[in-house]
């Protein structure tokens, strides 16, 4: 499969509107803009690209919700989720430093699509670099007439805002993101309504990842049927980013065609296990807010949406994260309650008393504390945390939680038992 997200990724001046619209960059926006906006909403439902975000929802369905008929006084926004906060993902990154104009003209082209007059860049406070990049390259872009008014000559006017956030996990999640972009405070939003009713400024809005906004160009390009043509099955289709991380010998991001088989990803193209005569003891799959698998759940497994669900995970956001037979469970634990505990915003009473507990009864645990009726309480704890909150962070944390002991109960057992860790043990 030919490079799509990533072609620039190592090209000396990748960054540069010249180098960038050497290698095609904007002339599937040029393209874009000759046709109706609804046979652009079209041809992403025919691809069938879902959502790189995480959830896996139908980008093209997701795009028709938007009026068709913009006012002045309620125009249609687009915003491009680049808050990249997830442990263990770094996928978005690579886009927004190495290519940001693909990422601009996947921006311009939704937009259109939507009839949106501006569209926002919302990335991560850490991103510090990307942000420059962007903020850059959207200059360069107003520079040559690609962004502003009046775009190849079509008489459709749309800006491009970088903002960025202030380092805060919870504004990954689309309606606590609009709350800081208007200004507030991240909190996340009842639903509904939904933000395609009443988003950013009360108004129409639809929010995309990063990734899924990048693929656009290439649908427009080259058609949905080229896209839809990669994949296993017309519910998973096209390029995909994972972003391996963990025990193995060659980390990074790869993009190869959704439904590469995870065993493909780890052995061959990240050159399986950092430590010769280790063995694999499990993956996350999807990032840390997604259960665990054991090593034996990852055999014969095509990293796709509907594959990883079968097998209890979710593909999330393809961070996949790989631990060998030397991983303290307990460890890994502990450290990803911290960081849920953390992050909470607070709105919500099972998230914002559910956490703190989970970290704390982890915590007790791990330093050899732990009491024999510590596993079925974290269990009770994290059962009453799923589904009963605003936003999912709550399930975020509980589900780890519930997978790490309900598939490594053995080593919780034996701190509880011994007060030290059965890694170290055996």
């Amino acid at each position: 499969m030919d490079k799509v997200l990533t072609r620039l990724v190592g090209v000396e001046g990748s960054r540069t509107l010249e180098v960038a619209r050497r290698h095609g960059a904007y002339k599937s926006l040029e393209a874009a803009v000759k046709l109706d906006p609804a046979e652009i909403v079209e041809k992403v439902k025919a691809s069938g690209l879902r959502g790189r975000g995480g959830a896996g929802f139908p980008t093209g369905v997701k795009m028709s919700f938007m009026p068709k008929e913009p006012t002045p006084e309620r125009p249609n926004y687009l915003i491009c989720n680049a808050d990249e906060s997830e442990p263990g993902t770094f996928k978005d990154r690579v886009i927004i430093e190495e290519d940001p104009h693909l990422l601009i003209e996947g921006c311009l082209i939704s937009s259109f699509a939507m009839r949106c007059s501006c569209a926002f860049i919302y990335i991560r406070g850490e991103y510090t670099l990307g942000a420059r990049v962007l903020e850059q390259a959207v200059a360069e872009a107003k520079a040559a007439g690609l962004v502003g008014k009046n775009i190849f000559a079509s008489g459709w006017d749309c800006d491009v805002v970088v903002h960025r956030g202030a380092g805060a996990y919870i504004c990954g999640e689309e309606t606590a993101l609009m709350d800081s972009l208007e200004g507030g405070r991240g909190n996340p939003r009842l639903k509904p309504p939904f933000p395609a009713q009443a988003g950013l400024y009360g108004c129409p809005t639809t929010i995309n990842n990063v990734e899924t906004l990048a693929n656009l160009p290439a649908i427009i390009e080259r058609g949905p049927e080229w896209f839809a043509g990669i994949g296993r099955n017309e519910r998973n289709t096209g390029p995909k980013l994972y972003c391996v991380s963990g025990h193995v010998k060659r980390p990074g991001v790869y993009e190869l065609p959704i439904s590469t088989p995870l065993m493909e990803i780890i052995d061959e193209h990240c050159g399986g296990l950092l430590r010769e005569g280790s063995r694999l003891k499990a993956v996350i799959p999807g990032g840390s807010s997604v259960p665990v698998l054991r090593a034996e759940e990852c055999q014969d497994l095509p990293m796709d949406y509907d594959a990883v669900a079968e097998r209890g995970s979710m593909l999330g956001s393809a961070a996949v994260m790989v631990m060998d037979h030397t991983t303290d469970m307990v460890k890994v634990m502990a450290r990803l309650s911290h960081f849920y505990a953390h992050e909470s915003c607070g709105q919500c009473t099972p998230c914002r008393e559910g956490t703190p507990w989970l970290e704390k009864i982890f915590q007790r645990i791990l330093r050899g504390e732990g009491r024999p009726e510590d596993l079925d309480l974290l269990e009770s704890v994290a059962s009453h945390m799923q589904g009963t909150t605003i936003c999912p962070l709550a399930d975020a944390a509980a589900m780890p939680a519930r997978s790490f002991i309900s598939k490594f109960r053995d080593e919780f057992e034996h701190y509880i038992q011994h007060g030290r860790s059965a890694v170290a043990a055996g």
